[in-house]
């Protein structure tokens, strides 16, 4: 594999998820060999299918958790609203363990979907680097680049030469490395591959003007790449923007329009997609000032991210341009299919059954099931009533009275020190104390 992956992956998590999803990308590119039609762009739209296939189960529980979610916010708008200008340990106390409670009767956890995240951005990061070095993963790509990279290695001066590339800066560690200074002869096959892996058609016709004893192996890998990167005409391999000046020169105006195509499909597929995702909608609330400007920002961001994807596509290799519209395209198709999923679940027999497993959780913890589920109960519903009776937070001294009683009943027994319902009952002392 290339010495990319050795020198410059950033911690020891992407590495080896990068290797086996390299793995995929080599069966998919061994099979359609077989049949006949080795091409990286095919390959990459393949492989973005398979690999959003395999990371569906985690795109539903996401889903799910912003469903599921967006009917919780109300209940926990209220007890924020209840405690909003209750600074005092005991009132943090007592809003945290409703606000745990409410998480419990929904079955979802505060980091819930931040844990969706954070499993999925490796992925997503490492798909990147195996479509980003093909030759380091799929070794029928990688054969290509022989017998030219050893005949490059032996003239006099290649080193010096394909440093002065527009790409080479960034394999410089690897020139500085000492296997590639002490002549390690995999080290160096990987880092010229690596950097003509990189490199623009003008810069390997300049191999074949510095050496030209080369000119037929620059020749022969060239065929292969071309053809392998030809994907409906363009080659994947340059960016459109390269593309578009070459094709400009040329007077191909053909080759300008389908250079375009690429960062415009990739906006136009990146807007499509965020418009499918599920939108919370803006609180007209004012207690809900901070929500509200979170989520206009958001708006904000998925404004911009479709210009962004332009641009980047713009500048960046087609290939990656083309895995960018591919996975747009296959998302939204996805999401499309997950939403007619979501919309026929029964979240209401999703609640009961996440009740189910809060209550058995609570008992192992020591909490009688029944006394939390009246807790939550006895929270949830009150607060959800004095939000929309009142636009005052605080609690009347009737809802306050019932809640103490309540508070005392199902909580004033068998309390085990350290337990759930010790700490009820110092949130029954505080209400009573502020009722006095």
């Amino acid at each position: 594999m290339s010495n990319i992956l050795l020198t410059q992956d950033p911690g020891k998590i992407l590495g080896p998820i990068a290797k086996l999803l390299g793995y995929i990308m080599e069966g998919i590119f061994f099979v359609i060999d077989k049949i006949g039609i080795p091409n990286i762009g095919l390959a990459i739209i393949l492989f973005t299918i398979v690999m959003y296939l395999l990371m569906m189960p985690l795109t539903i529980k996401q889903q799910k958790f912003s469903k599921l979610s967006a009917k919780m916010n109300p209940e926990l708008q209220a007890v924020q609203a209840k405690y909003k200008n209750r600074k005092d340990n005991d009132a943090m106390m007592a809003m945290n363990m409703e606000t745990k409670a409410i998480y419990a009767k929904y079955g979802v956890s505060p980091t819930g979907n931040c844990l969706q995240l954070i499993i999925q951005m490796p992925i997503l990061f490492a798909l990147y680097r195996v479509i980003n070095n093909m030759p380091a993963y799929v070794d029928k790509i990688k054969e290509a680049f022989f017998p030219l990279v050893d005949n490059l290695i032996a003239q006099a001066g290649s080193t010096e030469f394909i440093k002065t590339f527009s790409q080479a800066g960034y394999f410089g560690k690897q020139f500085e490395n000492e296997s590639f200074i002490n002549g390690v002869t995999t080290y160096v096959q990987n880092t010229f591959i690596d950097v003509l892996n990189k490199s623009s058609t003008a810069e390997w016709l300049s191999i074949k003007d510095k050496f030209p004893n080369l000119s037929e192996d620059v020749d022969h890998t060239l065929g292969l790449l071309n053809q392998y990167n030809n994907f409906l005409g363009l080659n994947i391999g340059n960016s459109p923007s390269y593309i578009m000046k070459e094709a400009i020169s040329a007077g191909s105006y053909l080759m300008v329009l389908a250079a375009v195509s690429i960062p415009v499909l990739s906006a136009v597929t990146q807007w499509i997609n965020l418009k499918l995702m599920p939108q919370q909608e803006t609180q007209s609330d004012n207690k809900n000032d901070t929500q509200n400007t979170m989520m206009q920002s958001m708006k904000t961001m998925n404004m911009m991210m479709p210009i962004m994807s332009a641009i980047f596509c713009y500048t960046l290799p087609a290939g990656l341009g083309l895995y960018w519209v591919a996975g747009a395209v296959v998302r939204s198709i996805q999401q499309v299919v997950i939403n007619k999923h979501i919309d026929k679940l029964d979240l209401d027999e999703i609640i009961k059954k996440n009740e189910v497993k809060a209550k058995k959780k609570m008992e192992k913890a020591g909490v009688k099931a029944e006394q939390m589920a009246a807790y939550a109960n006895m929270n949830t519903k009150k607060v959800s009533t004095a939000a929309k009776a009142s636009s005052t937070p605080s609690m009347t001294a009737e809802e306050k009275e019932e809640a103490v009683r309540k508070s005392t009943e199902y909580y004033n027994k068998n309390a085990k020190p350290g337990s759930m319902m010790s700490k009820a009952n110092m949130v029954k002392q505080y209400n009573e104390k502020n009722n006095k």
